[in-house]
C-alpha cells in the first residue's frame, strides 16, 4: 500500500474564505502557544511536554478562548501533531549530526495549512472532507459545502485532508492509501543522462527531451513585476497586491514545471522496466555559476517524482555514481577528459564516435546493471540476466557497453 496526493482547487465563497482565513489565524496561533509551553518548559525545569499532554489541555484553552470552540476538534489535534512532527525531525537531524534547526514560530505568511487527520471509519466517511453534490463541493464541519473542483475521482482509501492556502488560492490535498498498480513488463531498460541547456535529459538510446526553461521564460516578466513591488510604499495596500502579482508568477513557473515533470516522469515509467539516473548533489551544483539552471530544472523534484512513479508500477529506479560518466567511453571505458563544449568526440581507444550526453547516459545504464543485487542463495556467476537487460549486453559477454558481464561477477 502507498500513500498518495489529489490535490484539488477550492472556490470559497466571500463568507467561507474570510472564516478559513479565521481559523488559519487560530490554529497559528495555537501553534505558536505550544512551541512556547514547550520551549519555557525545558528551559524553566527541564521538563519536555509532550504532544499528548497537550492534547489534553485542549478543553482549558476552549474555556480561556472560546473563539476556539468553532474549530474542529481534531484539526486543532493535528496542528498539535504538526508542532510535533517538527520536534521529532529536530531530534533526528541532532541524532545523524546535522544542523539541528530548532522549531521556529510561524509569521502568517508562513503557517498556510490545517489538517483533518481522520475522514473515514470502517470504508466509511466520519463527516470531514466528503465529496458532495457530485464532487463539486466538499463537506468542511464549521465551515459549509464549500466548492471545489474534482478534476479526477480519489482512489484507494482516503486518510486525511489538508485545507492549504497557496497565495490567494485554497485547496483541498487529499492523502489515501491506494494499491500499487504494477504495469506489464516492457523488457525495456535505459539510461538517463540530466542536463540543463539545450536539453533536460538524454537517454542511452539517444532520445532527448528539450529543457523547458519554465523559469527564464517568465524572467521579464518577474522582473517588471518585481520592480513595481520596489517602487511602492513599504507595507501599503498597494505594494499586498503588487506582492500578489510576484507571488501569482511565481505559482505559475511552479506548476508549469511540475507539470512538465510529472509527463515526462510517466513517459520513462510506462515504457521502460528498468530506469538508472545520475545520483547528483544538488546542493553542490547549485552553488556553481550554473545556479539559476540547475534551480530552474528541478531536478530534485523530478527525481523524486520518478522514483515515485516508479516504486507504484513496480519498476526499478537506480541511482549511480556521476563521476566521470562523461569522461568515459561508453564501448571500451577508455577515460579521456573533455571541455564542456565539447558536444561530440571520437574515442582515442577504440575510434568510436559519441555524443556526450547519449554516451553519459550509456555509461549510467552499465554502472546501474553493475550493481544490481544477486537473488538470495544464488552461487557466483549464476545470476540469471532479465530479459529488459539483454538488450545491454554485447557479443563478447560485456555488459553496459564494455563493462564485464553482471552474471561473471
Amino acid at each position: 500500500m502507498n500513500l498518495k496526493a489529489f490535490k484539488f482547487r477550492l472556490y470559497p465563497s466571500k463568507p467561507q474564505a474570510e472564516t478559513l482565513r479565521n481559523h488559519l489565524r487560530l490554529h497559528r496561533e495555537l501553534y505558536n502557544a505550544a512551541l512556547e509551553e514547550r520551549r519555557e518548559a525545558y528551559r524553566k525545569v527541564g521538563k519536555s511536554v509532550s504532544v499528548y499532554e497537550q492534547m489534553r489541555s485542549l478543553p482549558e484553552v476552549k474555556a480561556g478562548r472560546p473563539e476556539f470552540k468553532d474549530l474542529n476538534a481534531q484539526t486543532l489535534q493535528g496542528t498539535l501533531k504538526k508542532l510535533d512532527k517538527a520536534f521529532q525531525a529536530f531530534f533526528k537531524r541532532c541524532k545523524t549530526g546535522k544542523t539541528p534547526g530548532f522549531p521556529r514560530f510561524q509569521g502568517r505568511n508562513r503557517f498556510d495549512s490545517f489538517a483533518y487527520p481522520q475522514l473515514t471509519r470502517d470504508g466509511d466517511w466520519v463527516g470531514a472532507g466528503k465529496p458532495v453534490s457530485d464532487g463539486t463541493k466538499v463537506y468542511l464541519p464549521k465551515i459549509g459545502n464549500v466548492r471545489m473542483k474534482m478534476h479526477r475521482p480519489l482512489e484507494g482509501t482516503p486518510k486525511t485532508l489538508t485545507i492549504k492556502r497557496k497565495g490567494l488560492h485554497w485547496y483541498a490535498v487529499y492523502t489515501c492509501e491506494v494499491e500499487s498498480k504494477p504495469l506489464p513488463a516492457t523488457g525495456s531498460s535505459i539510461g538517463i543522462d540530466l542536463g540543463t541547456n539545450p536539453n533536460f535529459l538524454m537517454t542511452s538510446d539517444g532520445e532527448f527531451v528539450a529543457a523547458p526553461k519554465h523559469f527564464r521564460s517568465s524572467e521579464a516578466k518577474l522582473r517588471r513585476a518585481q520592480r513595481i513591488v520596489s517602487k511602492r510604499k513599504r507595507r501599503s495596500k498597494r505594494q499586498g497586491k503588487a506582492r500578489d502579482r510576484v507571488a501569482k508568477i511565481h505559482r505559475k513557473i511552479a506548476n508549469q514545471r511540475r507539470d512538465f515533470h510529472h509527463k515526462t516522469a510517466r513517459k520513462l515509467v510506462n515504457e521502460h522496466d528498468f530506469i538508472a539516473h545520475e545520483k547528483l548533489n544538488v546542493i553542490g551544483l547549485a552553488r556553481t555559476r550554473l545556479a539559476k539552471s540547475v534551480l530552474d530544472s528541478g531536478w530534485t523534484s523530478f527525481l523524486n517524482i520518478l522514483a515515485s512513479k516508479a516504486e507504484n508500477a513496480a519498476r526499478r529506479c537506480v541511482p549511480v555514481n556521476p563521476a566521470f560518466t562523461s569522461q568515459d567511453c561508453s564501448v571500451c571505458g577508455f577515460r579521456e577528459k573533455h571541455p564542456l563544449s565539447v558536444r561530440e568526440f571520437t574515442c582515442k581507444g577504440c575510434g568510436t564516435s559519441h555524443h556526450r550526453d547519449v554516451n553519459a547516459a550509456r555509461v549510467i545504464l552499465a554502472r546501474a546493471a553493475r550493481q544490481r543485487p544477486k537473488p538470495e542463495g544464488a552461487g557466483v556467476g549464476s545470476r540469471e540476466v532479465p530479459f529488459c537487460e539483454q538488450e545491454a549486453i554485447g557479443s563478447d559477454g560485456a555488459f553496459g557497453y564494455g563493462v564485464p558481464n553482471v552474471a561473471a561477477d
